[in-house]
């Protein structure tokens, strides 16, 4: 699928036009290029809800950059495809990396974000956007559960309230794709399948190499086929009847960031009902949104950098309770 340049134009291509635009947003601050850069009534699904109109991007943005004036996210990876000849979907992985001063030490903070951003002739219109918050507490020393007890979770509209797409090769959640890399996105759902939802977890040996690399939330990583397992069930054993849900795939290569990546948005959907990691269980329904970024060489997983918000997670179990602190409105 050929892509007409004014999808990305001044830049080089997506990748340029991603990389670029956010650092005149996030680290040159020019807030105010955000209504250049969105559509008025676009859309940004994040783990908190679903916020409609540019208005609460610009002020979100002012609030956060204002929050954490030190931090320079630096693009980790940028996997994007065209959707039609003057869109595209852009996964882009942002890894950020400052120091601040805690207690009168200082102390260096990492997380990645992921945002999925559809650009339609060099505008945003729908994006999703999924912060790894839990990394944040953790390395300043914060009660996750504390943190989230000021949040507050509104709930999903519009297209994130409708069943995924049958068949996202074809058609996601961004609209229809091109029939890139069928073979290794094909794998890559039939791992998801196997793996996470019939939690088949002896397979991860099949799909993935044994020197594999997860990276996760918490800044966490772990190796090798039993780190993976341990990780995977450590996340379901909370929402043991969970499934995750694929909403969109979209495929890059580039030696930049070392060949094939695909990236995949999915939805885990489960009641909490399993083993109390968020505090008392509810059995209350909870919907996780998050983004896997999987590289594959020679047909298998050598890494996934999975991101979702595990403090937004616990302010969404938190509202079942009626038992909240007074609420922060900033969603995005």
């Amino acid at each position: 699928m050929s892509l007409d340049p004014v999808a990305y134009k001044p830049y080089a291509d997506p990748d340029d036009f991603i990389r670029e635009v956010t650092d005149l947003i996030w680290v040159n601050r020019d807030i105010s290029f955000i209504v250049d850069n969105y559509e008025p009534d676009s859309i940004v699904h994040t783990s908190l809800g679903t916020l409609t109109g540019r208005d609460g991007v610009i002020e979100g943005s002012l609030m956060r950059i204002a929050d954490t004036p030190t931090r320079v996210g630096q693009a980790e990876d940028v996997v994007w495809e065209a959707r039609g000849s003057d869109a595209f979907l852009s996964s882009h992985l942002v890894f950020s990396a400052d120091r601040e001063v805690v207690d009168g030490k200082q102390i260096q903070l990492r997380s990645r974000t992921v945002a999925n951003c559809l650009y339609r002739r060099g505008r945003m219109v729908e994006e999703w956007v999924v912060r790894d918050n839990l990394a944040g507490c953790l390395q300043r020393g914060l009660d996750p559960d504390e943190v989230a007890r000021d949040m507050e979770f509104l709930g999903f509209t519009g297209s994130m309230t409708q069943p995924a797409r049958p068949d996202v090769l074809v058609d996601g959640d961004s609209g229809p794709r091109p029939d890139l890399f069928r073979p290794e996105c094909e794998m890559v759902l039939q791992f998801i399948d196997e793996v996470w939802n019939q939690r088949r977890l002896n397979r991860v040996h099949d799909f993935m190499i044994r020197d594999l690399f997860l990276h996760t939330v918490g800044d966490q990583t772990f190796v090798r086929p039993d780190g993976y397992q341990r990780e995977l069930l450590r996340l379901l054993s909370a929402f043991p009847g969970g499934r995750f849900e694929v909403r969109d795939i979209q495929a890059h290569h580039a030696e930049r960031y070392a060949g094939l990546r695909i990236a995949v948005m999915w939805k885990l959907n489960g009641v909490y009902n399993g083993s109390a990691l968020f505090g008392p269980v509810t059995n209350k329904p909870v919907e996780i949104l998050g983004v896997s970024q999987f590289l594959v060489q020679k047909g298998r997983i050598v890494r996934e950098v999975r991101v979702y918000d595990e403090i937004s997670l616990r302010a969404q179990i938190n509202s079942t309770r009626d038992d909240q602190a007074e609420m922060v409105p900033n969603i995005y």
